[in-house]
């Protein structure tokens, strides 16, 4: 805006239409030639415009001499031209001044502000002035208003001069008078009355100065210049505040000819200095030498291009120039920040801005062949990144502004690997491709870089790794050095768009590869004609035999394992670059394609698992790893082997649910065959250590080793359960459940559990196993040492001391190596067995004519079918009741020896068995035969339906006196041919030698009658010592009389046991009824029967057998009438 003073320049009108003035400089610039151009620059040399800037300290020499090698003229012409330019009239040049702002004034009104407004004018034309608009109250104003003023001739004498005035309306005494309430401070107050005594006095009111400012032309350069200026005045020495001015030059020469001349001129010193510097390529950054950028300012001065225009005309040339001379991205970033926002505010012609998008069109193949072709540069290199960076900032904003409907900004022969989409290709779509194909071409280079060498299968799984490997390499350099740059710029996801390409491409290299060599491999089997397969573990076999498996197929399930593993790690990263939609790539589902494969590597892995076994256990010295544990190094590698499993399980990681629960069952499966195959191969380490030999005999001691051999089997079962849990079964479980049902889930569990337990099961009884097999190696020298012992206790004092001896030694050796309850394991072992043994020696006892057989087995069970141990004589004779007494005392005493805190020793039910069969043998014939009774007693209790009658009877002691009363039978068994029986009760109390001087009584005789009603009393007196015997017994035995025979006949017989009978004084008639059962013996099937019958030299144990014969069942049947 011009403001109003003394003067004021007016702009003349020409008449000229614009169309008409629109062609003109068209045919102008089109006629327009490099002599011209040349006469032109030489004519702005010669007239500088500026005093202070580069032209300055260049010199007119150096520019002359300069101009003339850019544009390349021959000395002559340039003497022709220079002394043309030297006859040109000066140009008409204008001074542009924009008073911008003030700050920091010095307050003149009485009110502590001012009213400024500001003067300009130049020293050598005083009385042409240009004012500015009044700002009232305020000491920091803002105009932004702008003024022309002509320049004069002599630019290097003359000042531009600014003075800054407080604005003091004509006011009357009376309105000065009402801004007394306006009045600040005591210099304010005097600062009004001042005035008012003046305007009472004079009538006068005159502006009043705030200060000035001498800006001399020379020190602005031709470029122009915006600063501030400080305002002072003569009498203070206090700066009175500062202004801000923005100050260039300019001519009256046609824009659009101006412009063109100073792109033309722009290009041909851009490429003198491009070729003088030798720049690298991309570095040249908009630096000239001194003498380019004094042409270039002073061009741009005098033809009064606009920073503007200077910028676009600089974008055009650039754009050109970089498609062959590659110029820095950051000077095109620089210049956008400049041109988009006139751009995008519309301040821009329709001429510029075309001319804009043209060099932006020829820009944009330079940008995106620097994206296509970004793996040609050093990853991370922070040149790299900082161009690219550039680069990306070019596209961001030049898609921030509005293209031209009627532009092309893709032009086909540009780019010819752009996919023809319908519809208008944006930057960012043309991005998105620039990006694809670069990583086809890429992969497209490592296909040809990496050819597959040889045709076999293990070598193209080799070739597929290297090129996914080398695909991931290039997408973890996206990830960790490209992708944070464009996502920040751009918005734009480079890695996922990266991956989404190479994916697909790798999905249909692999898939057809892999399900082709899955189906090809060959399960694994036993070389020299075995058809045993791993499949499942070794179907039961514990040794691997001299047989082995050949090494292809194990490279070649070894390698595809491998192509998983590198497919699985591409896999995850694409999770991670997409992580709610990865399960839509291709590639996603890749482990279905190896489904034929994982049951190799499970067989390979059970295989190589037991091979390493098997050398574990060959190199191992069982001896405890440390002093803290009982293992050995066998039982640590083996458990390192399995863990090898889990780790691989933990690579497969198989997503698939039902894939992976038949899978953690096959192996689960096989580290049990392992463990079993472990627990033989140790059992077999041990099964020659502890012979000992000489002269005189040949036994087996325990050895450490064996201990060690034990815990290391329990030690690698004890280790299931948790391999097992971290196998990540529960977590199977939970995702069936998801997938399946609840109860589908938990059927599949309790499969796996009883695969555990089972295995478990089955090593724990490997455990018994040898336990088993080094207790029956103990027995052959515990069972001489215990038989001589009883034949020998109370001869010889020392006679238990040998197997008391052996027995600590070896329990000792178990006892300080074993845990315990292995330990205790061993002992009940040690009672089954020697059970066993004594088993062996009562029954070869009992039966004369098994002897020998008996003899043959217990040979081939403890001491081996080719040894024969010197005391089987002692198997070969029948023994006397002390004999097994004696060895009965001996079992008691090796019980009494390792029981502990008075429990019980052993659980073995066969030693139970014989303790109580060597107490019976050991017993007197008549402690025997009282034991008969005793065991018809016990069986008595046990009759539920007898069929031989009841005997109902009561009974008491009085003090020493037994009182019992017969009372009645019921159903009893006939006796007669008449179908009825004539019965009485005899009643006896046995042991009969305790019991030698008591009367037996008996009842009366009921003919012809099964139900008897005896109602008899009797009252037996008693001794003291025959009254508290602890197994006395009443036999009450009932018979048939017969008048013609010598014997009557046996109808039943019934017990009471001392303990059944009451100790009191009340009347028998007030005691409960005791209703007995009615029995007869059947067989002699009893234990102590069958030890009375051995003792076939005994006259009371003869007769007695004879007496209970002849109460066994006759073949005569009688028949009741009732």
């Amino acid at each position: 805006m011009n403001g109003t003073g003394y003067g004021t320049l007016r702009t003349k009108f020409r008449g000229v239409k614009k169309e008409l003035l629109d062609r003109q400089t068209s045919m102008l610039i089109q006629s327009m030639t490099v002599d011209e151009l040349y006469l032109e620059v030489l004519y702005e040399i010669l007239h500088n415009v500026g005093g202070c800037d580069v032209g300055c300290e260049v010199g007119q020499l150096a520019m002359l001499s300069y101009i003339q090698e850019a544009f390349k003229i021959a000395n002559d012409k340039h003497t022709e031209l220079l002394t043309q330019a030297e006859a040109k009239e000066p140009p008409e040049l204008m001074l542009n001044v924009e008073v911008v702002e003030a700050k920091d004034l010095v307050p003149k009104d009485p009110n502590g502000l001012s009213d400024p407004f500001v003067t300009i004018y130049l020293m050598s034309n005083p009385t042409h002035r240009y004012n500015t608009s009044v700002k009232s109250g305020t000491l920091n104003p803002s105009w932004e208003e702008h003024f022309s003023l002509p320049m004069p001739g002599s630019v290097q004498e003359d000042s531009l001069v600014l003075e800054v005035w407080d604005f003091d309306p004509a006011e009357t005494v009376k309105e000065k008078m009402t801004k007394i309430f306006e009045v600040k401070g005591v210099k304010g107050l005097r600062k009004l009355m001042k005035e008012i005594a003046i305007t009472a006095s004079t009538g006068k009111h005159d502006n009043e100065l705030i200060g000035t400012s001498n800006i001399p032309l020379k020190s602005i350069p031709a470029g122009g210049m915006t600063m501030w200026f400080s305002l002072s005045k003569k009498s203070k020495l206090k700066r009175q505040g500062v202004v801000k001015v923005r100050l260039n030059f300019s001519s009256e020469k046609n824009s659009q000819v101006a412009a063109q001349e100073h792109r033309h001129l722009l290009r041909i010193i851009l490429l003198h200095e491009l070729e003088n510097s030798k720049v690298a390529p991309y570095w040249w950054c908009g630096s000239y030498s001194a003498a380019g950028e004094a042409i270039l300012t002073q061009h741009a001065a005098q033809s009064g291009l606009s920073a503007a225009d200077n910028c676009l005309a600089q974008w055009a040339v650039y754009c050109a120039v970089t498609a062959d001379h590659p110029l820095s991205f950051a000077l095109f970033n620089t210049l956008l920040d400049k041109i988009s926002k006139p751009l995008q505010s519309g301040l821009v012609n329709e001429e510029d801005v075309k001319l804009f998008w043209d060099g932006a069109r020829k820009l944009l193949p330079t940008c995106y062949s620097h994206i296509r072709k970004l793996r040609k540069k050093t990853a991370g290199d922070k040149t790299v990144m900082k161009t690219l960076r550039e680069v990306l900032k070019i596209l961001y904003k030049l898609s921030t502004l509005d293209v031209p409907e009627s532009l092309d900004l893709f032009p086909t022969n540009l780019y010819g690997w752009l996919r023809d989409d319908k519809g208008k290709l944006t930057i960012h779509m043309v991005l998105e491709q620039a990006v694809i194909q670069g990583a086809s071409d890429w992969f497209v280079h490592i296909l040809d870089n990496n050819e597959c060498k040889d045709n076999t299968e293990d070598t193209r799984l080799q070739h597929l790794i290297r090129v996914i490997q080398l695909v991931r390499s290039d997408l973890q350099r996206a990830v960790e050095y490209y992708d944070r740059v464009f996502v920040e710029v751009m918005s734009f996801p480079y890695s996922k768009i990266l991956y989404g390409l190479y994916e697909s491409k790798i999905a249909s290299l692999v898939e057809s590869e892999v399900i082709d060599v899955c189906k090809s491999l060959k399960r694994l089997r036993y070389s020299e004609g075995s058809t045993t397969t791993l499949a499942g573990g070794l179907n039961g076999e514990t040794g691997l035999g001299s047989s082995s498996v050949g090494a292809e197929p194990l490279t070649m399930g070894t390698t595809l394992f491998e192509l998983y593993l590198t497919l699985q790690r591409f896999l995850t990263l694409g999770q991670g670059l997409n992580e709610t939609d990865w399960q839509s790539y291709a590639i996603s589902k890749f482990h279905s394609w190896f489904f034929g494969g994982v049951a190799q590597w499970l067989d390979i892995a059970a295989y190589k698992a037991l091979t390493r076994i098997e050398k574990a256990v060959d190199l191992d010295h069982l001896v405890p790893v440390d002093t803290n544990v009982k293992y050995s190094s066998s039982g640590v590698d083996t458990l390192a082997i399995f863990y090898q499993i889990k780790i691989f399980w933990q690579q497969l990681a198989w997503p698939d649910v039902e894939g992976c629960y038949t899978f953690v069952a096959k192996i689960i499966d096989d580290i049990c065959r392992c463990c079993v195959f472990y627990s033989d191969k140790m059992a077999g380490r041990v099964d020659n250590v502890g012979h000992v030999s000489n002269v005189f005999e040949e036994r087996f001691e325990v050895t450490t080793e064996w201990c060690v051999a034990i815990n290391n089997i329990d030690y690698v079962r004890q280790s299931l359960t948790p391999f097992v849990q971290e196998l990540g079964m529960d977590e199977i479980i939970q995702k069936m459940c998801e997938a399946r049902s609840p109860m589908e889930a938990q059927r599949c569990k309790e499969t796996l559990q009883n695969v555990i337990a089972n295995a478990i099961d089955t090593v724990r009884n490997k455990i018994v196993d040898l336990l088993e097999v080094m207790v029956k190696k103990m027995m052959p020298s515990i069972t001489r040492f215990l038989i001589e012992g009883a034949e020998l206790l109370h001869q010889d004092c020392s006679s238990m001391d040998r197997v008391m001896r052996y027995l600590e030694a070896n329990l000792d050796t178990l006892f300080q190596h074993l845990n315990n309850e292995n330990f205790s394991r061993t002992l009940d072992i040690v009672w089954e067995q020697l059970g066993e043994v004594l088993y062996e020696l009562i029954q070869a006892n009992l039966e004369k004519e098994k002897l020998a057989t008996r003899i043959r087995l217990f040979r081939r069970r403890y001491f081996g079918k080719n040894k024969v141990s010197p005391n089987f004589i002692m198997f070969r004779k029948r023994r006397p009741p002390s004999f097994f007494s004696n060895l009965h005392e001996c079992l008691k005493i090796m019980i009494r020896s390792f029981r502990q805190d008075n429990k019980e020793t052993y659980t073995s039910e066969t030693l139970k068995r014989v303790e109580y069969l060597l107490k019976l043998h050991g017993m007197e014939t008549r402690e025997l035969i009282h034991q008969f009774h005793l065991e018809r007693w016990q069986e008595q209790q046990t009759i539920q339906e007898p069929k031989m009658g009841m005997l109902t009877v009561r009974a008491q002691f009085i003090e020493d006196n037994l009182k019992i009363e017969i009372m009645n039978a019921r159903n009893l068994t006939p006796a007669d041919s008449n179908g009825l029986c004539d019965s009485y009760v005899r009643v006896a109390l046995l042991p009969e030698d305790s019991f030698v001087n008591v009367q037996k009584p008996k009842t009366q005789t009921h003919n012809k009658n099964l139900f008897p009603l005896y109602d008899e009393m009797f009252l037996i007196p008693l001794t003291p010592e025959q009254r508290r015997l602890p197994d006395g017994l009443i036999h009450l035995v009932i018979k048939d009389k017969d008048m013609f025979s010598v014997s009557n006949t046996f109808v039943g017989e019934a017990y009471l046991h001392f303990s059944e009978l009451p100790d009191t004084n009340a009347p028998i008639s007030s005691l409960p009824q005791q209703l007995l059962p009615l029995s007869r013996p059947t067989s002699i099937d009893g234990e102590a029967i069958k030890a009375l019958e051995t003792r076939q030299g005994d006259k009371q144990a003869r007769e007695f057998i004879k007496k209970q014969r002849a109460k066994f069942p006759s073949t005569k049947q009688f028949f009741s009438l009732g």
